[in-house]
């Protein structure tokens, strides 16, 4: 049975950062502004209290739901007739992105992310192997949903590492809407896209559990791609420090993701990591050992941190994206 949503009123008390004082107590807050509206001090406001109530690592802090005081007067998109968060109390009609026309069929190989914290490494390496690609962005489930949400995606977007940023549903606030994955990596044709990144959003969801977690959505993408012939490569979750047994070495989540594709795709790993490729050994995917350069990476003033680690606490959470956008970089300049 679901539970009831954990709703409560408060006010806003701070809008740079968001705080919001309920009951007395003043508490950490976010808001959808896209979606809901500025926020400003003294507003009163409807938030969800779930989360930071939880005492949640990502997602450690109140969301608004609503705002009563300026938040009740949005317009919604012109001529838009599809919904997103259909048929919850956040539905908003957006334009999708996809095309009335998929011929010529699509053509720009595919980076399957794990989880957000490869998006920078990727995107970033992409460039350094590849200049003048136009490389997009598409957001999936398995992690925050809105596009809103994640300050890498304004970095990446502002430095003109990533193209363009699609939200596929049920992720959804991006630059443009897609309904579902495979109509957003089919439309990368029509946006000018040489390569699309495709992944979660931040805070991938977890039970402990072995399918029940945020990255199974790379399974999902990777059978998008894939369905629409596309070349597909998968950026692998490793780790050199995580506290957790079944995320060290090679994560269980990419473990299981590869053991349920369909098809074959590219395994794009770091050089010198003969227990990694070991781990991957087997017929059915292709592993390549990719360099990966994190000194100058720990220079380009990117995102360097995943969940409180360091790039030097651990090296090998971000040599995986490095090295598997220095694999999709090279495969389009070839």
């Amino acid at each position: 049975m679901a539970s009831r949503l954990k709703l409560r009123r408060g006010r806003v008390v701070s809008a740079a950062p968001l705080e919001v004082e309920i009951a007395g107590e003043r508490r950490r807050a976010w808001a959808d502004e896209a979606l809901l509206g500025e926020m400003h001090e003294g507003d009163e406001v409807v938030v969800n209290v779930a989360a930071l109530d939880l005492g949640l690592g990502s997602g450690g802090f109140d969301v608004v739901h609503v705002n009563l005081t300026r938040g009740l007067e949005g317009g919604g998109v012109e001529g838009a007739h599809v919904m997103k968060l259909n048929y919850t109390s956040l539905q908003h009609a957006v334009e999708p992105v996809e095309r009335r026309d998929s011929n010529p069929r699509p053509s720009a190989p595919v980076l399957v992310l794990p989880l957000h914290g490869h998006l920078a490494p990727a995107a970033w390496a992409v460039a350094q192997a590849s200049s003048n690609l136009r490389v997009g962005y598409v957001q999936t489930g398995g992690g925050a949903l809105p596009g809103s949400f994640s300050r890498d995606v304004r970095q990446l977007r502002e430095r003109g590492l990533l193209a363009g940023h699609v939200t596929a549903a049920p992720a959804y606030g991006g630059e443009h809407e897609a309904l579902s994955t495979v109509g957003a990596l089919d439309a990368a044709a029509a946006l000018g896209w040489d390569a699309v990144l495709v992944g979660p959003g931040p805070g991938i969801i977890g039970s402990e559990t072995a399918y029940g977690h945020g990255a199974m959505a790379a399974l999902d993408s990777a059978h998008a791609a894939l369905s629409l012939g596309l070349p597909t490569i998968l950026s692998p979750r490793l780790s050199s420090a995580d506290p957790r047994l079944r995320h060290q070495g090679l994560s269980h989540h990419t473990r299981t993701v590869l053991d349920l594709l369909l098809a074959p795709v590219d395994i794009a790993i770091p050089q010198d990591e003969p227990e990694i490729a070991a781990a991957l050994e087997g017929p059915r995917h292709r592993v390549h050992q990719i360099p990966a350069d994190l000194a100058v990476y720990a220079a380009a003033e990117l995102p360097t941190t995943t969940m409180g680690r360091s790039l030097h606490d651990d090296p090998l959470f971000f040599a995986a994206p490095l090295a598997a956008g220095t694999f999709l970089g090279r495969q389009l300049s070839s």
